[in-house]
């Protein structure tokens, strides 16, 4: 009897044994080669995919998003998550993002302003600030606009500066843009609109107040005639798109102006030697 108890006694321990041996090989058959993910997020494509080869998992660009705050050509999400398990090989799924949408302002300046409005919206923008200014002509006409024409924005959103003649609150306004326009240009603009112009940045500093008529020069003065700065208007603070009231003043950003280019200088010709 004990001989029988101990041979059943052996036959348990020897399939006991054999269960945790293979308990203790399947784990590894499955969890030997777990590799843990990395955060993509924010690399580029091509970092994105040096990385997943050097973890052992497989990229894969599943889709394509814009993105206001992720630049195009990053990850923008993947899944599963960083820092998750998963074995050797597993697939990865990540979205490029492909950066603001970029769209086209149309051009209303000179129209009514429900048909700008219904034109501004039927390109999928936002109509933004409406603001009034005494202007000759028919009311509630589109006398500027912000942002221009034609300019690729990523923020569709489009404020306008509408006439009035109906002697409303005319005091304030949206600002203009004065980017690309000549000094000239600017002083011009912004003197209708009844705004202050400080200047910064150019080639040369602007030109002096002009003396009174009949007044002679100070003691010790030195008159200097400055020509204005040359170069096209590079900033402006407000930006364009702000309320701004007549009499306020607009600080503008002078760029350089392009030099001339350069032309060889050619000597002289000589006189003709005799034959």
């Amino acid at each position: 009897m004990k001989r029988y108890f101990r041979i059943a006694m052996t036959a348990l321990a020897m399939i006991l044994v054999t269960l945790f041996s293979a308990a203790i090989t399947l784990r590894i058959a499955l969890h030997g080669h777990e590799v843990t993910i990395p955060d993509f997020a924010g690399m580029t494509v091509s970092e994105a995919s040096t990385a997943a080869l050097n973890t052992g998992v497989d990229l894969n660009i599943e889709n394509r998003f814009y993105s206001t705050t992720v630049p195009a050509g990053r990850v923008l999400s993947q899944a599963p998550a960083a820092g998750s398990s998963v074995r050797h090989g597993w697939q990865v799924r990540v979205t490029e993002s492909l950066g603001p949408q970029q769209v086209a302002i149309p051009d209303v300046v000179g129209r009514p302003v429900r048909e700008a409005s219904i034109d501004i919206r039927r390109n999928q923008l936002d109509l933004g600030t409406l603001a009034h200014i005494d202007a000759p002509g028919d009311p509630d006409m589109v006398l500027a606009q912000t942002p221009p024409p034609n300019a690729g924005v990523d923020q569709p959103r489009v404020n306008l500066l509408l006439s009035s003649s109906n002697g409303g609150d005319s005091s304030s306004f949206v600002t203009p843009s004065f980017i690309g326009l000549s000094v000239g240009a600017a002083y011009r603009q912004a003197s209708a609109l009844g705004l202050r112009i400080a200047l910064a940045g150019g080639d040369t500093p602007p030109p002096p107040p002009a003396p009174v008529p009949g007044t002679p020069p100070a003691p010790g003065a030195i008159a200097i005639v400055a020509p204005p700065p040359s170069g096209p208007i590079a900033a402006q603070s407000p930006d364009a798109g702000y309320r701004i009231n007549r009499g306020d003043t607009i600080r503008l950003t002078v760029g350089r102006a392009q030099p001339p280019a350069a032309t060889t200088p050619t000597a002289p010709a000589g006189p003709t030697p005799p034959r």
